[in-house]
């Protein structure tokens, strides 16, 4: 019995209508950029892995430093132990983070990186008597599954079934280059008549909405808006992180910083699932009482975990290095070269990129899932190529090892895909 046929049996996928498309494709083996079938078929990752695997996968450096990681210190709960990688990883990443980042707290995935930014916001002015209970998001956002991160998110086909238990957002639109006072008028009017308590928002590129790009200038008015109103900005850089925008984070490219981030993805090299909420050390003693309740008591089992700790200690090094920051010029210049090549296409709506971030928007509507959109998918799946297009747009998030030869192919295949469509 092959894998495929042992799957159906008892899992259950994300994002996936069993109904409809029963079947999952079983990897057996995962190299630089290449995905292998049971069946021996060769795929590359154009999108990393969800933007997971920027290193390209089984990185032999990576996995080096997390296999003697864990013939020394596997796991220890973190509420009242600390370990060396936990506290040379806080090291690493205090040195590339945004200036006024100090604190480190550790999470499991995305989603509770922004849950416990949510909470921290919410707590940060309770502890202060201050009572302030609603966020204001950008429109389209998206900022993961638990409660606390659907309530922020503006994607309904995530949120439908659950509107009725979310916490208050107030929402507004992305600033395009033309927008921003019209944006920061009604902010003025929401900030009047609304207890806020932190603006939440993706940095630059709204991932799940379609790598809608904002405006850098227009951001930066709106941060600097929230900081003269007191209020917390959360900054959401679970898919923007660790170079794929051209700089170490999208916050790098905006002046006004902000008070929390949210990191997971490329955090570990996409080994091991472990994600990070920083903060200002302002936030983090806004925690410090004689009164215990107002420490923040908010914990995961696997907090702080050593091996995955060295897997991002590891990947930082990567980062870093000369051969992985010349990789990622190389992969912008060749972005430049296929847009400037496909933007012209009858077929093509709009293009756009930022690092080794590249989108396109087809020139015909299309559902978010099914119809066309699957059709895509397994065309680019039956040529050697994992893409996975948001409705009608196709992004490619490619891992920084990628060679010319295979981003080629990568090109290639969206040009093929625009002549049947």
């Amino acid at each position: 019995m092959s894998l495929q046929e042992r799957d159906r049996k008892h899992l259950w996928h994300p994002l996936k209508q069993h109904q409809l498309n029963p079947e999952s494709l079983a990897i057996v083996k995962a190299k630089g950029c290449i995905l292998t079938d049971e069946d021996g078929n060769e795929y590359i990752d154009a999108i990393s892995s969800w933007y997971t695997c920027m290193y390209g996968h089984c990185n032999d450096y990576v996995i080096e430093a997390t296999h003697k990681q864990m013939q020394q210190l596997d796991h220890v709960m973190f509420s009242d132990f600390t370990h060396e990688p936990a506290v040379k990883l806080s090291e690493e990443l205090i040195k590339i983070l945004p200036h006024n980042q100090n604190k480190i707290y550790f999470n499991d995935n995305g989603s509770t990186a922004v849950e416990a930014a949510i909470k921290m916001a919410l707590q940060y002015y309770f502890n202060k008597g201050e009572k302030r209970s609603q966020f204001i998001a950008f429109e389209d956002g998206f900022h993961g599954d638990t409660f606390g991160a659907m309530s922020v998110s503006g994607l309904s086909v995530y949120n439908g079934p659950f509107e009725d238990f979310l916490i208050k957002v107030k929402r507004i639109p992305v600033p395009n280059g033309n927008n921003t006072n019209d944006i920061i008028e009604q902010l003025k009017t929401l900030v009047s008549n609304h207890k806020i308590a932190g603006f939440i928002y993706e940095p630059l590129i709204q991932g799940a909405a379609g790598m809608k790009m904002q405006d850098a200038k227009g951001l930066n008015a709106i941060l600097n808006f929230f900081k003269t109103q007191n209020i917390l900005t959360i900054a959401d850089e679970v898919m923007t992180g660790f170079g794929k925008t051209g700089k170490n984070f999208a916050s790098d490219y905006i002046e006004t910083k902000p008070d929390i981030i949210c990191l997971s993805k490329a955090l570990t090299a996409g080994l091991l699932p472990m994600a990070i909420t920083s903060c200002t050390q302002e936030i983090y003693k806004g925690f410090l009482s004689n009164d215990i309740s107002k420490g923040f008591f908010h914990c995961h089992t696997y907090s702080a975990n050593p091996v995955a700790c060295a897997a991002a200690i590891a990947g930082i090094k990567l980062l870093t290095s000369k051969d992985i920051q010349d990789n990622i010029k190389r992969i912008i210049q060749a972005h430049k070269k296929f847009e400037k090549h496909i933007k012209t296409h009858p077929k093509v709506k709009n293009t756009r990129h930022l690092g080794v971030i590249f989108a396109l928007d087809l020139n015909t509507k299309m559902e978010r899932y099914g119809g066309l959109r699957d059709k895509l998918l397994k065309f680019f799946m039956d040529r050697g190529v994992f893409l996975r297009p948001l409705g009608n747009t196709i992004y490619i998030q490619v891992p920084y090892v990628i060679s010319d030869t295979e981003l080629q192919k990568v090109y290639q295949v969206i040009e093929h895909a625009l002549e049947i469509i």
